[in-house]
């Protein structure tokens, strides 16, 4: 099993929007690098649903329901999605601040590359999150 990091902005779809629904697709990735993980992705694999620009913390865990597929908001068949679905919430969410200052997580692809909408965590990495987060899987 693999962990990833994937990025929402509230107003756009929100944790408590995935919660509601349950589960959903995860499109309209247009970044080459991104694209890279989504086609990673296996299914059972642990995603942390982050809240991006306004918040900035990862607020739940959502796990892979099915692997890379055709985006379906795009006829270019260069783009790809996959399905998630809400695992549950984060106890304490853990905010892009604290992760920064958690010298464990600095080489984490959310603090080097930020901009990344979908991103791989390392298993330590992971296990460093969801102890801060006061949550266990």
């Amino acid at each position: 099993m693999n962990y990833w990091l994937i990025k929402s902005e509230p107003f756009k779809y929100s944790w408590d929007q995935m919660v509601t629904d349950g589960s959903t697709y995860w499109d309209g990735v247009r970044s080459y690098p991104a694209r890279i993980q989504l086609r990673a992705m296996r299914n059972g694999d642990i995603c942390f649903f982050y809240h991006s620009n306004e918040g900035k913390e990862i607020v739940g865990l959502t796990r892979v329901i099915k692997e890379a597929y055709q985006d379906p908001t795009t006829d270019d068949d260069k783009w790809v999605a996959v399905d998630v679905e809400a695992i549950k919430p984060l106890i304490k969410p853990v905010t892009l601040i604290d992760i920064k200052a958690n010298d464990s997580l600095s080489s984490m692809a959310l603090v080097k590359l930020g901009r990344l909408s979908v991103g791989p965590v390392q298993d330590f990495e992971f296990d460093e999150i969801m102890k801060m987060a006061e949550t266990t899987l």
